[in-house]
C-alpha cells in the first residue's frame, strides 16, 4: 500500500508539472481558433504539434490536440484516422537516397540513417500526442476504433501498425505493476472488473464479493498511464485437487470462516478466468507474464499450494466439429447431436483431437489452447459437463479443460511448442487420442 501511495503521488506531481508547462506554453503555441470546424481544427493542431520544436508549446499543442480529438463525432474520428493513416509518410526521395547509400556502403551508421528515414513521421506525431495528460488512454481508445473499422477500411492498416508498434514499447512488461485486487480495492476499479469480465459474467456486487473471498484471489496488471484501469486480470480459486467444473467455483457462498478454512487447506490454485480489458491493446501480450508472476506470488503467500492449473473454456470446439460433420465420412452422425449427453465418450475424444491438432506456423486452432500451450502449460484433462451455462454448452457442449502449469517443465514445454508446435499433454489425454489415431492416422 505504501508503494502504491508513493507511485500515485509521483504520478500526480508529474501531471501537475506537465499541466503547468502546458499552461505557460500556450502563449508560445500556434493554437488554431476554436471557431474552426472541429475536424479542420484537430488537423491543424496535429500539424502544428509535429512541426513545432519547443517543449512548452508542444505540451500545450498536445493537450489541445487530445481535447479536440475527444470532441469529434464518431464519423469525424474515423475521418481523422484516415487522415493520419494516409498522410505523414516517409519522404520518398530521402528514403531512396538512404537506401542507396546503405547498399553502396552497408555500415551501421548508414543502417541507422536508413532506419530513421524509414520511420513514418506519424509515429513521432503519436509520441507527441501521448505527452498530454490522458494521451495514452486517448490513443488506446483510438486504436480500438481503428480495429473495429479495419475490416471495411484497409487503408487504416498503417495507423494500426504504428499504434501497435508504439504500444509494444509503452506497455513493456517493465512498466507494468502487478496488484492484488480485493474487496478493499477502490470501487471504481471493482466496477471495471464487472464490466470487463469476459469469460464468466459477474452478476452484480454479491457475485463479485464471492470472487474476492478469502478462498479466492484476483490479480491485475496496471500501467502508470492508466492507474485506475486494469489491462488484464486473472481470477483464482484455492481448492483441493484439480477442479473439473466451473459451477462450484461460481456458486454463492457467504460463510467467510469456511472460506478461510478452505484456503488454508488448499493444495491447488485454479485460474478460472483471464480477461483482457483494453480492446485497443489487442495483440499486446500480457497474459503469459501475468500467470507466471501470479504463480510466484501464490507460492510465496501459500506454501501449501503444490499445483497450478486452469479450468478453461474451449470456445472453438463446436464450430470445428460442425465443419467436420459437413465433410465426407463425418466422425458422428449429425442427428446424434440432438442428445449430446449420450455422446460423452466420442465428444471428449474429438475434443482432445481438436485441442492437439495444430495448424502449421500457428498451433492449435483454439485461441485459449494456443495461449496456454504457448506459455508452457500442459494439456492435462478434459472435463465433461464442466460448464453448463448457455455459453459453455453453445461453444463446447459444456466441456472444459485443465491446462497444468508445472514450474519445472514450463520452459521446456514452451520451447518445444515454439520450435516444433509440440503440444505437451498428459497420459490421460494421450489415451484419448489413440483410438482416433487408429481410425484416422493422418489426424493427431
Amino acid at each position: 500500500m505504501q508503494t502504491d501511495t508513493i507511485v500515485g503521488q509521483t504520478a500526480h506531481w508529474l501531471e501537475r508539472l506537465w499541466t503547468t508547462v502546458a499552461d505557460r506554453g500556450r502563449a508560445f503555441a500556434n493554437v488554431p481558433a476554436a471557431s474552426l470546424p472541429p475536424l479542420d481544427r484537430v488537423r491543424r493542431l496535429v500539424e502544428a504539434l509535429l512541426s513545432g520544436r519547443g517543449e512548452a508549446s508542444g505540451a500545450a499543442l498536445a493537450r489541445e490536440s487530445i481535447a479536440a480529438l475527444a470532441a469529434l463525432t464518431p464519423a469525424e474520428r474515423l475521418e481523422f484516422c484516415r487522415y493520419l493513416s494516409t498522410g505523414f509518410m516517409p519522404d520518398d526521395a530521402a528514403l531512396r537516397a538512404a537506401a542507396e547509400a546503405w547498399l553502396a556502403d552497408p555500415t551501421p551508421a548508414r543502417a541507422e540513417v536508413l532506419s530513421r528515414t524509414a520511420e513514418p513521421p506519424r509515429q513521432e506525431l503519436l509520441r507527441r500526442m501521448n505527452q498530454a495528460r490522458g494521451g495514452t488512454a486517448a490513443l488506446v481508445a483510438l486504436r480500438r476504433e481503428v480495429l473495429d473499422a479495419l475490416r471495411n477500411e484497409p487503408d487504416l492498416a498503417p495507423l494500426d501498425r504504428d499504434l501497435r508498434h508504439l504500444f509494444a514499447s509503452w506497455f513493456n512488461r517493465g512498466f507494468l505493476e502487478l496488484r492484488r485486487i480485493d474487496w478493499n480495492t477502490p470501487a471504481a476499479v471493482l466496477e471495471k472488473l464487472i464490466a470487463y469480465e469476459a469469460v464468466h459474467e459477474i452478476l452484480g456486487w454479491d457475485d463479485l464479493r464471492r470472487r474476492l473471498a478469502p478462498d479466492r484471489r484476483c490479480f491485475g496488471f496496471f500501467h502508470p498511464a492508466l492507474p485506475g484501469d486494469p489491462l488484464i486480470f486473472v481470477e483464482v480459486a484455492l481448492v483441493r485437487g484439480l477442479a473439473d467444473s466451473i459451477q462450484p467455483l461460481l456458486a454463492p457462498d457467504t460463510d467467510e470462516a469456511a472460506q478461510r478454512e478452505r484456503a488454508g487447506r488448499a493444495d491447488t490454485a485454479i485460474f478460472f478466468s483471464i480477461s483482457n480489458c483494453q480492446d485497443g491493446l489487442r495483440g499486446i501480450s500480457f497474459g503469459n507474464f501475468l500467470i507466471k508472476q501470479v504463480v510466484e506470488e501464490l507460492k510465496a503467500e501459500l506454501p501449501g499450494l503444490t499445483r497450478f492449473s486452469t479450468l478453461s473454456p474451449i470456445p472453438g470446439f463446436r464450430r470445428w466439429l460442425d465443419n467436420r460433420l459437413k465433410q465426407p465420412d463425418p466422425p458422428l452422425e449429425p442427428a446424434a447431436l440432438a442428445d449430446p449427453d449420450a455422446l460423452e465418450t466420442p465428444l471428449i475424444r474429438l475434443c482432445a483431437q481438436y485441442l492437439t491438432e495444430t495448424i502449421p506456423g500457428r498451433g492449435p486452432a483454439d485461441p485459449v489452447a494456443r495461449f496456454h500451450l504457448g506459455n508452457g502449460a500442459r494439456l492435462e484433462r478434459l472435463n465433461w459437463r464442466g460448464n453448463l451455462a448457455p455459453r459453455g454448452l453453445k461453444e463446447s457442449y459444456g466441456i472444459m479443460v485443465n491446462y497444468l502449469y508445472d514450474p519445472d517443465t514450463i520452459e521446456a514445454n514452451h520451447e518445444a511448442f515454439a520450435s516444433a508446435g509440440a503440444v505437451a499433454r498428459s497420459i490421460a489425454v494421450e489415451a484419448l487420442l489413440r483410438p482416433a489415431a487408429k481410425r484416422r492416422p493422418r489426424i493427431i
